[in-house]
């Protein structure tokens, strides 16, 4: 089932006109920072962290889930649309974001992205990751309040089968997220 999504997927995109492997040479796309790996990022900027891998996990529950952890221990980052472009939101895997109290912060409509605007976001990561560093490629990012800035929270990397654990704290150090409270657990 996953392969095939990832079939139409890339399908999609090559029929509104952009070819996959174009997307890295596109001019006045971000090359320097935006290629650096996550965890070259963390290590420049000396921040203490633990590398995590995992079976192949496609939702950031199934990523709790292969590592033995809550839900709410893990932040998974979805890339939206908004009145001024492109953003990140990280909320925790338990949650959903709740695109009405994001439009009235925001003051215009707030959409998903489609499955070619992540690949075209984040063309250095597999298919479907959403790193959750928006500051490395351009993107602001918003982080839900739900997320205390003490706990140990574990973070998508590059990749399906990796990840890592750091302070919220820190995350909020480097990433220079915008505190908002937009998600809610399902009813």
């Amino acid at each position: 089932m996953g392969e095939l999504r990832l079939k139409v997927g890339a399908l999609l995109c090559y029929t509104v006109g952009v070819a996959w492997g174009k997307w890295a040479r596109r001019p006045g796309w971000p090359t320097s920072e935006a290629s650096m790996r996550i965890a070259e990022f963390l290590a420049e900027r000396q921040v203490a962290y633990e590398p995590l891998s995992h079976a192949p996990a496609f939702t950031a529950q199934k990523r709790a889930k292969s590592l033995h952890v809550k839900g709410s221990d893990v932040a998974k980052a979805v890339l939206l649309h908004g009145p001024d472009g492109p953003f990140l939101a990280v909320l925790p895997a338990t949650h959903q974001i709740d695109t009405a109290v994001l439009e009235r912060h925001l003051g215009g409509p707030v959409r998903l992205a489609r499955a070619c605007e992540v690949a075209r976001a984040f063309r250095d990561c597999e298919w479907g990751v959403v790193p959750p560093f928006g500051n490395l490629y351009g993107l602001p990012t918003l982080l839900d309040e739900a997320l205390p800035p003490d706990a140990l929270i574990v973070l998508a990397t590059h990749t399906h089968v990796e990840a890592i654990r750091l302070t919220c704290r820190d995350f909020e150090r480097l990433a220079s997220p915008r505190r908002l409270r937009f998600g809610a657990r399902p009813a």
